[in-house]
């Protein structure tokens, strides 16, 4: 019995031994999941760490603190005798700067400042000699705290108002060195640019809206830039603040702009926009059409009714100045007038015309010279008289003639006087309307009783007393050929 006891304690102990030596061995020899990465090691090997701390770095293709002290080796050796003031190549040859743009965020645009936010990240590349080095690190990566121990090209946008870095949590910028001596500087800011707004063409205006950029203070002879492969990808996802327009499109030029201090290289990429046009239809378009609408309902009332339709008349030329001020409330102020500007000036005078048509017919049918004698002829002497006033005084008056005084049937219980087609005694023979004056004797017939043809001797003569039917035909005809003329030129501009 103690032989057997002692048999399987001698069992255990070897067993115990050789499975404590197991994940040792696998660790030493084999690579695991953890020895490619650089980051904590399981725990149950933390003991075995610490101890190894003191002795020499293992080498390896996997051993990553082999490579840390090299990596500070070279980057302490390539940045030991560099100068970052001045630009690589200098006396020898220009530097030559290849950019590359990526849009992050377009717009808001703003059409009072007449200028534009945009959001971008700024790519710019560039070899220098200076930054080569041998190893096995095919680049560097290094972040915005290294950016001030190397030369950077001193690029500045030429149309900014207001610039800004980012630099939250830390800042946005980065620089990459290559083993060729290849730098790529990125670095993420957001820009106020101008935009000359040409707004002549109002609502249907579209612009291209510019971000210029060049050296401060290399010519052209010193530093040249050039545009990578520039493809601007639109992604419908993306946060754009364009609200009232479209992005149509992107280009870009390259230009030598010469200054006092030399010529320098300008590159400009150019984002065309075009309006949206139904909000500025629902704001101003329809509101001004309808207010003229309106002003036309005055032709279908009674001539009595001059307080009615005065108010009505002023109402809607009020109604119109109201929105032409509105429109320009938000609007830059520009020396030109916009197509907008143009249609509610139009239907301004439209309105204004309406209540002029009026004042007008008022005028002509109640303030017009009255005949001497009474409307109603009492006694038998003085309508005798009258009767006979045109034979006495036809042989001393050629021109004169006399028209009595009746009730009209077309004036809606108004009365006038009403003068039968009579030729005077003239030698043209032209029907001479009584209460006129004489340069419209010819052509305007005031009494509501006109009679005679329409044309006479080639000559159109228009009754007075019916202009408000006039106008209710000649308003809504010459409106409608006005928007068509009027959307025609505008839409095909």
């Amino acid at each position: 019995m103690l032989t057997k006891v002692l048999l399987i304690l001698l069992g255990l102990s070897i067993i115990l031994p050789s499975r404590s030596e197991g994940p040792h061995v696998e660790s030493e020899n084999g690579p695991s999941a953890h020895d490619d990465v650089y980051g904590p090691r399981p725990q149950a090997a933390e003991e075995k760490l610490l101890s190894e701390e003191t002795k020499p770095t293992l080498s390896g293709p996997h051993s990553t603190l082999g490579k840390l002290p090299a990596a500070t080796h070279i980057l302490n050796s390539i940045l030991n005798n560099y100068d970052h003031k001045l630009r690589p190549g200098i006396g020898e040859k220009p530097t030559v700067v290849t950019v590359e743009l990526s849009v992050n965020t377009l717009g808001p645009i703003s059409i009072l400042d007449m200028e534009y936010t945009i959001d971008i990240t700024f790519c710019q590349t560039w070899y220098d000699e200076r930054l080569r080095y041998n190893g096995s690190f095919e680049s560097f990566v290094l972040n915005g705290n290294m950016v001030s121990q190397l030369w950077i090209p001193d690029t500045f946008f030429r149309n900014s108002k207001r610039t800004q870095e980012h630099v939250i949590t830390m800042p946005n910028q980065m620089v990459r060195i290559h083993k060729d001596g290849k730098v790529l500087y990125t670095i993420r800011m957001t820009i106020d640019a101008g935009c000359l707004l040409h707004m002549l063409k109002f609502p249907m205006d579209s612009h291209s809206c510019p971000l210029s950029f060049s050296s401060f203070s290399y010519p052209e002879s010193e530093m040249i830039y050039k545009w990578e492969d520039f493809k601007l990808e639109i992604n419908e996802k993306n946060s754009w603040k364009l609200f009232q327009f479209d992005f149509t499109g992107v280009t870009n030029i390259t230009e030598t702009v010469s200054t006092p201090t030399g010529d320098f290289m300008v590159m400009t990429l150019f984002f065309n926009v075009s309006r949206r046009f139904g909000f500025i239809a629902f704001q101003n378009y329809v509101p001004s059409s309808v207010t003229t609408m309106l002003s036309w309902v005055s032709f279908w009332i009674k001539k009595d009714s001059a307080p009615a339709r005065t108010s009505l008349g002023i109402t809607s030329v009020l109604t119109m100045t109201t929105l032409g001020t509105f429109s320009r409330k938000n609007f830059p102020r520009v020396s030109y007038i916009t197509a907008l500007d143009f249609y509610i000036a139009i239907c301004f005078v439209f309105c204004f015309c309406a209540l002029m048509e009026f004042a007008v017919l008022n005028f002509l049918t109640y303030n017009r010279t009255k005949p001497r004698a009474s409307p109603k002829l009492r006694h038998p002497d003085i309508h005798a008289r009258a009767l006979m006033a045109p034979r006495a005084s036809a042989h001393q008056h050629p021109d004169a003639f006399v028209c009595q005084i009746e009730d009209s049937d077309e004036s809606d219980g108004e009365e006038g006087p009403s003068c039968p087609a009579q030729q005077s005694l003239s030698p043209g023979g032209i029907q001479n309307p009584g209460g006129c004056c004489k340069w419209c004797k010819k052509y305007v017939c005031v009494v509501p009783r006109c009679e005679g043809s329409i044309w006479q001797q080639g000559r159109l003569f228009i009754h007075i007393y019916r202009l408000d039917n006039y106008s209710r035909v000649v308003f809504p005809v010459t409106f409608f050929f006005f928007n068509v003329l009027y959307w025609l030129v505008c839409l095909n501009l």
